[in-house]
């Protein structure tokens, strides 16, 4: 199963090796009805040595190889998804003709996997489950409340290699010259073919020295000296200022649910392991465990 899980067969398959796949498939249920129902009323899809797969069969694989098969076109996913179904089955069913099923390693593993199942099946429905829209709208509504006032610049530039060079642009511009068309004509930064335009932005987006001189321009105007950075001599029009508005709440939903699914997650564990009794008998291991759970 695990070598399986790695494999990046599905991902490399071809469109004719998923349909001769298909058609092996195909055989395995030839004979059955065109609708088979399973005694818990699933639909079977086919059988392997007389096992049964059903569509929750097919869906479970869906989900479990969805990192490989979320690379095929989405008509070949079922295709695929069977072939590995049945694959699985069949090296299942040999495996525990073997007695593979009966080894400590094997019942160790198996019990691993019913915790880890058990972990999930919790957290869907103590923690994802119980996370309300309410509760999303309301640390929104908190988050930007709390978010202080910022304004935004939208600034064009005109950049030159020397003092002057900027110099000698500001004397056109003090002469009337338009700004747009000097930056096309003379700026050497890759905006120059917009005019110089660098958009709108806050500050810590763009180089102190830059950021300095934009916000500290009024509307309309440009600097009337050169702005020396790392990059170069710019001169700097100030096209617009204004308060940032902050992003719509389905805009960043998500994020917020990830965040409370994180903060509710840690505060259920916290809750248990106080409530268990644990006992770690190796003095680093010991260590290394309450350094992990400090830092969450």
């Amino acid at each position: 199963m695990q070598s399986f899980r790695s494999s990046s067969r599905l991902s490399a398959m071809s469109a004719r090796g998923l349909a001769a796949g298909v058609i092996m498939a195909c055989a395995v249920v030839a004979g059955l009805p065109q609708t088979v129902l399973a005694q818990d009323g699933d639909e079977v899809l086919g059988t392997v040595n007389g096992q049964a797969i059903t569509r929750q069969d097919l869906d479970l694989t869906l989900n479990d190889l969805k990192d490989q098969l979320g690379q095929m076109p989405a008509e070949q996913r079922d295709g695929a998804a069977l072939t590995a179904l049945i694959d699985i089955r069949a090296l299942a069913q040999k495996a525990e003709e073997a007695g593979l099923d009966e080894t400590d390693d094997f019942k160790r593993e198996m019990e691993f996997l019913r915790q880890r199942a058990l972990h999930n099946a919790y957290f869907v429905k103590e923690v994802l489950g119980k996370i309300t829209e309410d509760e999303i709208r309301a640390r929104y509504d908190k988050e930007i409340a709390a978010t202080p006032a910022e304004n935004e610049v939208h600034a064009r530039h005109i950049l030159l290699e020397t003092e002057d060079e900027a110099k000698a642009v500001i004397a056109e511009l003090d002469g009337g010259a338009d700004f747009e068309t000097l930056a096309k004509e003379k700026s050497t930064g890759p905006s120059s073919s917009s005019g110089g335009d660098l958009g709108y932005f806050t500050r810590g987006r763009m180089v102190p020295e830059f950021e300095e001189a934009a916000f500290a321009l009024d509307v309309g105007a440009y600097t009337k000296e050169p702005v020396k950075t790392q990059f170069g001599w710019h001169v700097i029009k100030l096209e617009d200022k204004r308060a940032v508005q902050p992003p719509a709440f389905a805009e960043v939903k998500n994020q917020i649910q990830s965040i409370l699914l994180q903060e509710r997650y840690f505060e259920t564990l916290g809750k248990l392991r106080e409530e268990a009794e644990i006992e770690i008998t190796d003095p680093a291991l010991k260590q290394a465990y309450e350094n992990a759970t400090a830092a969450q």
